[in-house]
């Protein structure tokens, strides 16, 4: 289906930027989520536990704005599109390292690929000032759980 079932209450344009927005933002956290996992899995060291649990708290955090993304741009008429080729293709999440790390090593590449993405999102948010407050406020809403993770990932680098 081509045309979307989805009436807007946006202009074709800002919808159009609008989607675009979205969806860079969704697949950043579905990358960002996959990536802590993948952290979680693998992350060795004497702080192994605290570590572990908290890339929990950061796959749920992603998921659960991933999802309320998703169903923002469903509800501007924007088919979002979460597959695993797409992802690949278009995050802008830094590359995570494979294989066993020490918890030092994933909170370094954490903290990286937070700064990345709240760097992105904030550009998303400057983005959507004159096409849609509604999603500039849930953009708004994101970075601010992001830049609280970002901030607790560094204090442990301190």
């Amino acid at each position: 289906m081509s045309k979307s079932p989805i009436t807007s209450p946006l202009s074709e344009s800002d919808k159009a930027s609008v989607g675009t927005v979205l969806q860079a933002t969704l697949v950043d956290l579905i990358d960002l989520s996959l990536v802590a996992k993948q952290a979680h899995w693998n992350v060795v060291g004497k702080n192994f536990r605290s570590v572990h649990l908290q890339l929990d708290e950061l796959v749920t955090t992603a998921r659960t704005y991933t999802d309320e993304v998703a169903e923002r741009a469903a509800a501007l008429g924007v088919s979002p599109d979460g597959k695993a080729r797409t992802v690949a293709d278009g995050s802008g999440v830094p590359d995570f390292p494979g294989g066993w790390l020490k918890e030092e090593q994933v909170i370094a590449a954490v903290v990286t690929a937070l700064g990345e993405l709240i760097q992105r999102l904030r550009g998303r948010i400057d983005e959507t000032d004159k096409s849609d407050l509604v999603t500039q406020d849930l953009l708004i809403e994101v970075t601010k759980a992001f830049e609280q993770a970002h901030w607790m990932w560094q204090a442990q680098q301190a």
